[in-house]
């Protein structure tokens, strides 16, 4: 399923890896496309949106409700 997020917060390719890295952990076979200039994010993944967006802040970012 596939999901779009709006993270604040990212502002190089360390923190495009980290967010990609950290979904991956829950989902090694989940797509992420990160969009840093659109702060978006979107998912293809059977993961429930909230943990999703848990992991993302836990790695110390914004989501967007």
């Amino acid at each position: 399923m596939k999901q779009i997020f709006d993270v604040q917060g990212m502002t190089c390719g360390h923190c495009e890896k980290a967010v990609i890295g950290v979904i991956r952990e829950l989902d090694p076979g989940a797509t992420v496309l990160v969009d840093r200039q659109q702060n978006r994010v979107e998912v293809d993944s059977a993961l429930e949106r909230e943990a999703i967006a848990r992991a993302i802040r836990e790695e110390g970012y914004t989501v967007a409700a």
